[in-house]
């Protein structure tokens, strides 16, 4: 059986509202391609109607696939889950409130064929565009922690690990979703600095970006700033002590 070409993993916790609208969105744009794909949404153990409304869209949207799990893990874990669920060829996560639009595969396109393993959206690099913006105290604690991720973890020309759209070839989700261990927010500095130290090639793309409220992140709690700075210091930690086994990896590459 031929490989798919493309999954698009939509993790989703609170979006019984929203969902439907973004799932339209890219039923619209997958229909007029002409390569196979699968729509794998992984809800987080939600507390409204997210799976039901997410299972009834399934019903009407081709190649769609639900997974629900009942107790809430965090976006981390649902992002990896659904990574190494999926068969495509290139496998590209999105947040499920749209914010920021699967149309940028256009511009991605090009990239994905050109020898790249990995492409991140970008708000902070030349092109990108932030058509509405978070509250002023949530852009001033991202960019105290965007500035702690480049120095801890040595990312100095990632401006922003944060954005929720990156597509990776089979090969890359799979080697990094496997080793990546961080169940909330700060899984998206895990997925780049493994993508880097396994050798894969990592690529930044500008995106047109807009703030969606309904955003769970806050200060304290499980999903909080605070939380995402406890995990880059494990993460780096991590690097340091080998638990991640790259050098498994790249053994396996030579």
């Amino acid at each position: 059986m031929e490989q798919l070409f493309l999954s698009v993993v939509i993790p989703a916790y609170k979006e019984g509202e929203r969902i439907g609208r973004n799932l339209l969105e890219i039923d619209q744009y997958l229909k007029g391609k002409n390569y196979t794909y699968e729509i794998i949404i992984v809800v987080d153990g939600s507390p409204d109607n997210t799976a039901e409304v997410a299972r009834n869209y399934a019903l009407q949207i081709p190649h769609v696939r639900v997974i629900e799990n009942k107790e809430n893990h965090g976006k981390g874990y649902v992002v990896r889950q659904g990574l190494l669920e999926a068969t495509g060829k290139w496998r590209l996560f999105l947040d499920a409130d749209g914010s920021t639009s699967i149309t940028h595969l256009d511009s991605f396109s090009a990239e994905l064929e050109s020898g790249y393993d990995v492409i991140i959206g970008s708000r902070k690099i030349e092109g990108s565009f932030l058509q509405v913006h978070q509250p002023k105290y949530r852009e001033i604690m991202g960019e105290g922690g965007n500035w702690l991720i480049r120095i801890i973890l040595g990312l100095w020309s990632y401006p922003d690990t944060q954005c929720g759209f990156k597509v990776l070839s089979g090969v890359a989700a799979e080697e990094v979703a496997s080793r990546m261990v961080v169940d909330r927010f700060g899984f998206d500095f895990e997925l780049v600095v493994l993508s880097l130290k396994l050798g894969f090639k990592v690529k930044q793309m500008p995106v047109r970006w807009m703030n969606e409220e309904g955003s769970t992140v806050k200060l304290t709690g499980p999903n909080g700033f605070i939380q995402v700075l406890i995990d880059l210091f494990k993460t780096k930690w991590r690097l340091i002590t080998g638990v991640y086994h790259i050098g498994e990896y790249t053994k396996r590459k030579q």
